[in-house]
């Protein structure tokens, strides 16, 4: 049986100060931003069923963010599509996760990362190679930055309608990647990414 995500890397800073967790969600699609979430979790009073928010119902992703924002110290950061283009989507990542350190309502002691990679920063911190199914505190961000991400491309798919966004959340699916081939890229598209590049071939005119 998976044990799941616990708070043994976070105890392991006592004495650091406030320990928070970041991730992001967003890197795969060919359309929207980049999000990360930092969470400092209290050291009670946390909401039950915290877990790797890939594992979870969307229902139960939506209880959870609600319940960790009522408890805990959150920042959210964003790179839009436009900083994916510009940037690569390595360095927009960072950039969202540096955003979602600096939005915290306190300063941390640690920053324990999810990945491989650290931003440039001024914090201690630690990457955590599939750190969303070890530590609480990232995996919380994950399903912040999970829900967040999904309210903004259902928001979105209101505004360019046709994609899908509601349903697939700018991932490449059958149906965005049709959508792409009959209407061509919306602005919030990533051109720099070869599906959304071909579907806007020189001389395209952008949807807008």
């Amino acid at each position: 049986m998976r044990a799941g995500p616990d708070l043994s890397h976070e105890a392991a800073l006592a004495g650091a100060g406030p320990v928070a967790g970041v991730d992001e969600v967003g890197r795969g699609p060919l359309a929207g931003s980049v999000v990360a979430a930092a969470v400092i979790l209290p050291a009670a009073g946390r909401p039950d069923g915290i877990d790797d928010s890939k594992r979870l119902t969307p229902a139960a992703r939506e209880r959870l963010a609600e319940a960790i924002r009522a408890c805990a110290a959150v920042g959210v950061g964003e790179a839009t599509a436009d900083e994916v283009d510009r940037l690569n989507v390595h360095h927009a990542t960072l950039a969202a996760m540096a955003r979602a350190v600096a939005a915290l309502p306190l300063a941390p002691g640690h920053v324990l990362v999810d990945g491989r990679f650290l931003p440039r920063w001024n914090h201690r911190a630690t990457a955590l190679v599939g750190g969303d199914g070890l530590s609480l505190s990232i995996a919380a961000a994950s399903i912040v930055a999970k829900v967040h991400r999904d309210r903004l491309m259902v928001a979105a798919a209101e505004a360019w309608p046709g994609y899908g966004w509601e349903r697939n959340k700018g991932y490449p699916t059958a149906e965005h990647r049709a959508a792409l081939a009959r209407l061509g890229p919306s602005p919030l598209h990533r051109r720099s990414f070869t599906p959304v590049a071909a579907a806007a071939p020189s001389g395209h005119t952008i949807r807008g």
